[in-house]
């Protein structure tokens, strides 16, 4: 018997059989259960699942329309939404409605299982901080403020930049830039720009 049951409610077959697997290889002991639209997710198992995946492109009633639905019938378990959106507006809906966390599917697979992961063992606190983000925890060995260079990339990520322009307004690489990028994923504590665009404007890091 698994020990952990996942709802992956996507339209597009050949994704869902690809991240299947990639979390049946990357996590222990789960039991992935897909559906195709909102209304088989909502009746495809008699299980409460641990964790819903939810892209927001279904057909018929969308997935940003429906996270209610799904909080009405499990309202305990986390919704994480899937989108190849990565737009600010996108995530901000999604985390504002009631998902625990955005994920962009342009992110890699290790990126998309450790979200999951940390969901599992029980990180379903709300992930955008209502108090401002440069009071992380001096102690924990994470980086403690984001330097200059870091909120000009992070301004213009706000801005939906993508890497290759943010280098040029710069006059950075795009392998800089990235690096950047990937550090303030890290100093926000999340994992996607969607998401780190909204949790900086929350938190003031940028206006």
């Amino acid at each position: 018997m698994p020990n952990k049951y996942i709802l992956l409610i996507d339209d597009h077959a050949m994704f869902r059989t690809g991240l299947r697997m990639v979390l049946n290889t990357g996590l222990k002991d789960i039991e992935v259960i897909e559906a195709g639209t909102l209304n088989e997710g909502i009746n495809s198992t008699t299980n409460k699942p641990d964790v819903i995946l939810l892209d927001i492109k279904l057909p018929g009633l969308n997935g940003l329309e429906g996270i209610n639905l799904l909080k009405r019938k499990w309202p305990l378990t986390p919704i994480l939404v899937l989108s190849s959106q990565d737009e600010p507006e996108t995530a901000r809906q999604a985390l504002e409605r009631g998902a625990t966390r955005f994920i962009s599917k342009a992110n890699t697979a290790d990126e998309i299982v450790n979200a999951i992961l940390l969901v599992l063992q029980g990180n379903t606190a709300p992930h955008i901080r209502q108090a401002s983000v440069r009071q992380n925890v001096a102690n924990s060995g994470m980086q403690t403020h984001l330097t200059r260079r870091q909120l000009e990339v992070l301004d213009l990520l706000c801005q939906g930049m993508s890497n290759k322009i943010i280098g040029r307004q710069l006059s950075l690489s795009e392998n800089t830039v990235r690096s950047h990028v990937q550090a303030i994923l890290t100093f926000l504590q999340v994992s996607s720009r969607g998401e780190a665009s909204f949790a900086a404007r929350r938190s003031g890091l940028v206006g």
